[in-house]
């Protein structure tokens, strides 16, 4: 029982294709994060999204506002990434009278948007 040329040839590219795919995979994943990101970054810095930089100041920014707090030390400020969600999501909860636009409960952000915003509000 003797392997063609072919055969051992197309088995010699199956394996390094396979071996391949494995040495790119954690640098994928890794440029898969940096764009999400990168995404919310784009979000939160769109007038006519986010418009985070109306009120913030923040890191990168241009011609930001002084209404909101400074975002920065984020993580420190939110340990629990939920609660920084929470708080974009609807910061009526917490603060009935703030002027910040709830941009989950109004629809104003899909949830898909909302959560890239948080991951790069997350970052500052």
């Amino acid at each position: 029982m003797r392997k063609s040329a072919s055969s051992t040839l197309a088995t010699a590219s199956t394996l390094a294709l396979m071996l391949g795919s494995l040495a790119i995979t954690p640098q994928a994943a890794l440029a898969e994060e940096t764009s999400v990101v990168d995404e919310g970054k784009a979000i939160a810095f769109d007038r006519k999204k986010g418009n985070c930089l109306a009120c913030h100041k923040m890191k990168d920014g241009t011609l930001e506002g002084n209404i909101g707090p400074a975002l920065v030390n984020m993580a420190d400020r939110y340990p629990d990434k939920k609660m920084l969600r929470d708080q974009i999501w609807d910061a009526t909860k917490i603060n009935p009278y703030t002027i910040m636009p709830p941009y989950g409960k109004h629809k104003i952000l899909t949830e898909e948007e909302l959560d890239k915003v948080v991951e790069f509000i997350y970052t500052r």
